[in-house]
């Protein structure tokens, strides 16, 4: 029996962000197993993976943080799954499940070990500006590199985030690499609908961001670029959708608590389903530092919006400039201001860029493309 084994730091996320991919790499005839951690916090997606037929693995492991005892019980677990399991082909992402999960297949000696570099986060921050890296970077790296070595092929979401692998020897020039387009998007789930408008039905200066409540994506500005907007146009309307977590780069409680207080957002908190908020908004803006290729932009391109974003990894692959959307600079509350206020001073272009994004959606980031890309590159097919 072909048995196909995926790592993951987050159960829910296997099915957000990679379903379609093991609904694919099933449909060729491959045993399914799923290895994560906290499955007792997540039953509603156990009980729907399990009823997929796949087969659902716990695994002790450390979301975030480096403690040398966790960490090596999360790989000594790891490989004893493997060992019992015996799958041919393994694919790993995000930190912990790539070096652990990776070194585990290796020593377990499972012939295929694919890794998935989705995002980098906050241990490669600011070391392509300086050339300077941590402490911290430099183990976190460190340990990337040693279970890069042991990988048969590595796929990256942007070009950007394969060459500061290449420049900081992360990768060495032996494995193979590959650049995939994003996580893709069904096209099917999110299909366009109408802009929101108002009683004399005009479309409405509508913004959104959707994203993990963290400084690296940008929110501090959307904020202050909000309130700028205000100034001018009461009328604008600035939805938020995201949730804080324990990430040293979170913001405060209390600081969202306040810019609900001020209007300066609508909070709707953590969605299970985005497209109801994508729904009511007319742009969707990303002012991340950094992305691997964000998912809710190309669900918002999917669903016909136009798209801000920065001119940064993982972020400009997605907007043709003055076609699309926007590209601003990293941290310019100015720039994205500027950018914001082009919609709202040319009404037409809500339209005519939301349509624009529809097709970039479907001729690069069609969700069966890009797993047919992968399967391919994994020799599963």
């Amino acid at each position: 029996m072909k048995r196909f084994l995926i790592f993951a730091n987050y159960l829910p996320h296997v099915l957000n962000f990679r379903g379609k991919l093991l609904a694919s790499i099933a449909q060729l005839g491959y045993e399914i197993h799923v290895v994560a951690p906290a499955l007792e916090d997540y039953a509603t997606d156990h009980k729907t993976l399990k009823d997929l037929g796949y087969h659902v693995h716990q695994i002790t492991m450390q979301p975030v943080g480096t403690n040398p005892i966790k960490d090596i019980k999360t790989l000594l677990a790891s490989y004893q799954i493997l060992n019992k399991i015996k799958p041919q082909y393994v694919l790993a992402y995000t930190i912990k499940p790539v070096v652990y999960g990776t070194l585990a297949a290796w020593l377990a000696k499972v012939p295929y070990r694919f890794v998935l570099i989705s995002g980098l986060g906050y241990t490669f921050q600011q070391v392509e500006e300086t050339n300077k890296r941590s402490v911290f970077q430099r183990l976190v790296h460190a340990l990337y590199q040693q279970a890069l070595a042991k990988s048969s092929k590595v796929f990256f979401q942007n070009k950007d985030d394969l060459n500061l692998f290449k420049k900081l020897n992360i990768v060495q020039s032996t494995i193979p690499t590959v650049v995939v387009n994003g996580s893709g998007v069904d096209l099917q789930d999110f299909e366009v609908l109408p802009l929101p408008r108002d009683e004399c039905n005009r479309v409405k200066p509508s913004f959104l961001l959707i994203a993990r409540l963290l400084k690296d994506k940008g929110v501090l500005e959307y904020i202050e670029a909000s309130k700028q907007i205000k100034k001018d146009h009461c009328n604008a309307e600035f939805h938020l959708v995201g949730w804080i977590d324990d990430n040293p780069a979170a913001i405060e409680q209390a600081q969202l608590d306040q810019w609900i207080a001020n209007g300066d957002i609508t909070y709707w908190g953590k969605l299970s389903d985005v497209r109801p908020a994508i729904a009511a908004s007319s742009v969707y803006v990303l002012p991340s530092y950094r992305e691997g290729t964000s998912r809710s932009v190309l669900e918002a391109m999917s669903m016909g919006r136009a798209i801000i974003t920065t001119d940064a990894p993982g972020c400009r692959e997605t907007v043709v400039s003055g076609k699309n959307g926007y590209l601003v600079p990293v941290q310019a509350i100015n720039e994205l201001t500027h950018a914001m206020r082009q919609f709202i001073d040319h009404p037409n272009l809500y339209e005519q860029m939301g349509l624009a994004s529809r097709n970039i959606a479907v001729d690069r980031y069609d969700v069966n493309k890009v797993n047919s890309h992968m399967i391919a590159e994994m020799g599963l097919d």
